[in-house]
């Protein structure tokens, strides 16, 4: 090995013996382009470290594997251009053995190392590859469970790609409370990608409360534009919206007012749906779903559109609940406006499966016997779950301690408060308002 790539070595090895991470750390930053010039050499220096011992030194070589990769203009210049497939897999390993202790010393760089791993699994459509790995990843990365790093938003992306979306539940139910800045690596299109990749995955495993929530979350954060992702987490907002709830609820009063004034003159054909939704009439909603068909298949939500349709038969089902005692098959697929009677039997007995109605069927008579919710709320399970509700609320009362406590005695805000006060009694009465009130504005912003 030449002499700056043996300095190189015997650098990371004194460093990373002495635990002077801090100190390794800057010293790596300033070693990209002797790598790059002894690239044929990579492998070798790979060779001579330890993944677990010298995790910082190995994150290094790979990101410059990395820039190599992408840098089409390289094969010109002698400078050996590594093989995806080999990167993949030695990435994913070094990923799986790293010591967490140490690349929390350098975010940033992990961070990097993991999105260009996985736009390289993008690239080689091998999204499969990267589940597991970015898993660990997010472990290894995060100083706790609710902390949201930028590696969450490139496991979501692989396992969307992938269409395997039971590994990215671990991450998507739990109720973040704090960013992982990854020295200033993490930016807002982490967060909005996050929300929105988890709102498409729980849309697909039906749990719509939760997909609400995050497009909720994607459509309220603090913005002086509307972006790409603000604007279909907002068409998928609407279409959810109306099946979960029947109508669409406006957005909570924090958000931006840009985004209330630009999302609908974008979203126009959204609001039809609503506002034909709201007619009661299912044949009405049809043609105009079969007239927006061409661009709600462009912009993937024809799936969620036709879910709405089917949401609509159900809701006018339950209104039928409160009028009627028995209604038959046929006068139901009547006033339901369903093509057939099997059609109305199978729409019930889906409806009373999943708990939407309480009823039974007489197939002798073809008659639908409706009946009032047997569920007394005075068994054990119900119990539990008030009590498991009661500790959320207990928790989530916690944090909001806890965050208003580090904003009222974080220096900028009190410096900004401080500005505020006068040198007589009622100036002071009125910063300690302006602290108190700027402090119930916390929960607003929090996840």
């Amino acid at each position: 090995m030449a002499s700056s790539l043996e300095h190189f070595v015997n650098s990371v090895r004194n460093l990373s013996g002495e635990g002077s991470w801090r100190e390794l750390y800057e010293f790596l930053g300033k070693s990209p382009d002797v790598l790059m010039r002894n690239s044929e050499h990579l492998d070798t220096v790979l060779d001579t470290l330890d993944p677990q011992q010298h995790s910082l030194g190995v994150l290094a070589i790979y990101m410059v594997k990395f820039m190599i990769l992408n840098q089409s203009a390289v094969q010109n210049q002698g400078i050996l251009v590594p093989e995806p497939e080999i990167l993949i897999n030695q990435v994913s390993q070094f990923i799986t053995v790293c010591n967490g202790e140490q690349i929390r010393c350098a975010p940033d760089s992990f961070a990097e190392l993991c999105n260009q791993f996985t736009q390289c699994l993008v690239e080689q459509e091998m999204p499969s590859k990267g589940i597991v790995p970015l898993s660990k990843a997010i472990r290894k990365a995060r100083m706790n469970e609710t902390q949201l790093t930028s590696i969450h938003t490139n496991l979501l992306q692989l396992c969307l790609m992938a269409q395997n979306l039971k590994p990215a539940l671990e991450f998507l139910n739990v109720d973040v409370s704090e960013i992982n800045s990854e020295n200033g690596y993490f930016d807002a299109k982490h967060f909005l990608l996050y929300y929105y990749y988890g709102g498409v995955i729980n849309v697909a495993c039906k749990n719509f409360e939760r997909a609400l929530y995050s497009f909720e979350v994607a459509l309220t954060t603090p913005s002086s534009a509307v972006s790409h992702i603000m604007l279909e987490s907002y068409k998928k907002y609407i279409l959810v919206s109306l099946i979960l709830h029947g109508k669409v609820a406006p957005l909570p009063k924090y958000t931006s007012q840009v985004v209330n004034r630009l999302l609908k003159p974008m979203s126009a054909i959204y609001h039809e749906i609503t506002t034909v939704f709201a007619t009661n009439k299912p044949i009405s909603l049809e043609l105009v779903l079969q007239k927006h068909r061409e661009v709600l298949q462009r912009e993937n939500n024809w799936g969620l559109a036709k879910q709405v349709q089917q949401s609509l038969y159900k809701k006018i089902i339950q209104r039928l609940t409160q009028t009627f005692l028995t209604l038959s098959l046929s006068d139901m697929a009547l006033r339901v406006q369903l093509p057939n009677v099997m059609e109305a039997e199978r729409l019930v007995l889906t409806m009373i499966e999943d708990g939407d109605i309480y009823a039974s069927i007489s197939q002798k008579d073809g008659m639908v016997l409706f009946h009032d919710n047997p569920d007394k709320y005075d068994s054990t399970s119900t119990v539990e779950r008030v009590q498991k509700e009661v500790n959320i609320c207990i928790e989530l009362d916690m944090q909001v301690q806890k965050m208003e406590e580090a904003i009222c005695t974080n220096p900028v805000f009190v410096k900004k408060a401080s500005g505020a006060i006068d040198e007589d009694d009622g100036g002071r009465s009125s910063a300690t308002s302006a602290l108190q009130g700027a402090a119930t504005k916390v929960p607003s912003f929090s996840m």
